[in-house]
């Protein structure tokens, strides 16, 4: 029997296993593992046939998507069941989450460019593992070194100009990084259960996810915004005590070295 032949009898709109492997590039040996492991529907089987559609490639390529954002299969199979197939949204959902809070470029140095630029002669290597263990520093394979944020790098550079010394801002950045943690729970935890777990009771309806999504973006801008402002009046108030402390120091009198010793020699001569 011809090519032309066997393909007149496939049925309108519907696909062989090898015709589906070919349309979505995949393998029919990764198929079959995908319908084992709940990813794909079983097919139409007509005769001892079994036939694909459209709602096939579309469940592959959503998967595809899925393990794109980082989703392992497991994890894609809980998500295919839960939402009973119809799971871009909680694609969006998914790339939403795992987008840049804040889209920064980082920036690459030499090791002598770095070191000049924290006036000291040579890159003490400590620092560097210390600046990989907070995430604002990466040691690349050429041995250059890349600034994370380079925001927060040029804040470095301006603590160094003041003469902070390169071990006192890295020690600073590892405070400022514990304080940041508790700030982004805070955020994460207000989103979970104020806007995720009443969603996800409700059964996650589907005329609900741009609400959700939303609220997920607007809450990025709304956390930086109150983080500074929060900041500002922490600052201010830490900054006034610490102001009243230095007037009431200064304010004291000045002890003469040996005024103690002066003091009893005369003592003894009355």
């Amino acid at each position: 029997m011809s090519k032309a032949r066997k393909r007149s009898k496939t049925p309108d709109g519907k696909m062989t296993i090898g015709e589906l492997a070919r349309r979505t590039g995949m393998t029919v040996r990764n198929i079959r593992a995908h319908q084992t492991r709940g990813l794909l529907p079983p097919p139409e089987v007509q005769g001892r046939t079994g036939y694909y559609n459209e709602e096939h490639v579309a469940r592959i390529e959503l998967t595809r998507e899925m393990q794109a954002e980082g989703l392992n299969l497991e994890a894609i199979r809980r998500v295919l069941e839960s939402t009973g197939g119809s799971s871009q949204e909680m694609v969006d959902f998914a790339r939403a989450v795992r987008a840049p809070f804040e889209d920064e470029t980082p920036e690459i140095f030499d090791a002598q460019e770095l070191a000049t630029s924290w006036k000291v002669k040579d890159l003490d290597p400590k620092l560097i593992r210390h600046g990989e263990r907070l995430g604002i520093l990466r040691e690349l394979p050429d041995g250059k070194i890349e600034a994370i944020s380079p925001r927060l790098h040029r804040a470095s550079l301006e603590l160094y100009e003041l003469g902070v010394s390169p071990e006192h801002g890295m020690a600073t950045a590892n405070t400022l990084r514990k304080h940041a943690e508790g700030v982004a729970r805070a955020y994460v935890d207000l989103f979970v259960k104020e806007i995720w777990e009443p969603f996800d009771r409700a059964g996650r309806p589907e005329e609900e996810w741009p609400k959700v999504l939303e609220a997920l973006e607007r809450m990025r801008p709304l956390a930086s915004d109150a983080l500074v402002a929060m900041f500002q009046i922490t600052m201010g108030e830490a900054t006034e005590k610490a102001a009243e402390q230095t007037l009431l120091n200064a304010g004291k009198p000045t002890r003469r070295r040996g005024s103690k010793s002066a003091k009893r020699a005369r003592g003894k001569r009355g």
